[in-house]
């Protein structure tokens, strides 16, 4: 989690500095957060919400086999059980009949030269031949690379070099102990016309499915009012101790608040977020930590600004207890919140 901040400081300073690249959009599609969230829940094993986000993405206007080429894929980056769990999902969504077959990937004919075909592919997304003492090392798979992956697979077509690129970052950042290959292939995605915004919004979707315990849950309309940005709540139990799943977007955060006479307890589910007294600095929150509220304490806590953020709520009980509503946090001092 750290080095993937870590990306995200580099990634925002970088744009800072330099600016959005001109020949790509500020923010990704909605086909293209479509195909951030299918990969990341591919990746990442979650079959449940792999079929909602199918069935989303399918209603948005993707084809089957623009959903097909993605989860094909995947083989190469997180290994055959989890590709195929994938491709049996959207099996299963595609029985309903309502959706667009459309234009079916074509493989490369049995007479090519793949190696040569998937060398000139890779040298294109690299920018330069791709050699060195590693691929002497394990000469295998720089042939598999070639062959396989830029040949068999990016030469499929349906999907665009830059789609593919956006399937494998959100796929990479989706797994634990791979940030050299996700540092790569970010780049090679900017070599496609990625912003540094786009990758930035790809980091922070995939932010979510691989560390949530509990389910989202429904949006928190009847306290939005309490909050800057969009919150969710999945109540846990309301007997004997109130006990809720609350989930932050990143940036969202609550305001000041008092909880009288009872206090709370909050335990992180996911993510990272910040948890503040009043008079007292900040306090950052990852998965695992624990807050204790006393009674009649002004605070607040959400998320940072580059992570979604979920923690579980639970209320001291107490005779009388309410909870009071104030001011929202200063965004000068927010935006300061590294």
């Amino acid at each position: 989690m750290i080095k993937k901040i870590y990306i995200l400081i580099i990634l925002i300073f970088t744009l800072l500095i330099t600016g959005n690249n001109t020949m790509a959009r500020d923010n990704l599609t909605q086909k293209q957060q479509n195909i951030v969230m299918i990969s990341s829940y591919t990746a990442s094993g979650d079959l449940v919400n792999l079929e909602k986000s199918l069935r989303k993405s399918l209603d948005d206007g993707m084809t089957i086999n623009e959903a097909k080429e993605i989860l094909v894929q995947m083989y190469a980056y997180c290994g055959f059980p989890r590709s195929i769990n994938g491709l049996s999902t959207l099996l299963k969504v595609s029985k309903s009949g309502k959706y667009k077959e459309g234009k079916a990937g074509k493989p490369l004919d049995k007479k090519s030269d793949k190696n040569k075909i998937g060398e000139k592919t890779q040298t294109e997304l690299v920018g330069a031949p791709v050699k060195g003492e590693f691929f002497e090392f394990a000469p295998a798979i720089d042939d598999y690379l070639k062959e396989h992956l830029f040949g068999d697979i990016f030469a499929r077509g349906v999907l665009t070099n830059q789609e593919r690129e956006i399937a494998t970052i959100a796929a990479l950042s989706s797994i634990e102990g791979v940030e050299p290959q996700l540092n790569a292939h970010i780049q090679i995605g900017k070599n496609t016309g990625l912003s540094d915004k786009q990758v930035s919004e790809i980091l922070i979707l995939t932010s979510f499915p691989k560390t949530q315990v509990f389910a989202l849950g429904n949006k928190n309309d009847a306290y939005a009012k309490y909050f800057h940005g969009q919150s969710y709540l999945n109540i846990l139990t309301k007997e004997q101790v109130g006990t809720a799943n609350v989930t932050f977007e990143p940036k969202c955060r609550n305001n000041w608040h008092i909880h009288h006479k009872g206090g709370q307890i909050l335990l992180v589910t996911g993510g990272r977020g910040y948890y503040q007294e009043w008079g007292k600095e900040p306090q950052e929150l990852k998965r695992g930590d624990v807050v204790n509220i006393p009674p009649e304490t002004k605070h607040w806590h959400g998320a940072a600004a580059d992570s979604w953020f979920s923690h579980v709520a639970i209320e001291v009980p107490s005779n009388g207890g309410s909870t009071e509503w104030l001011e929202e946090v200063n965004d000068n001092e927010y935006r300061k919140l590294k």
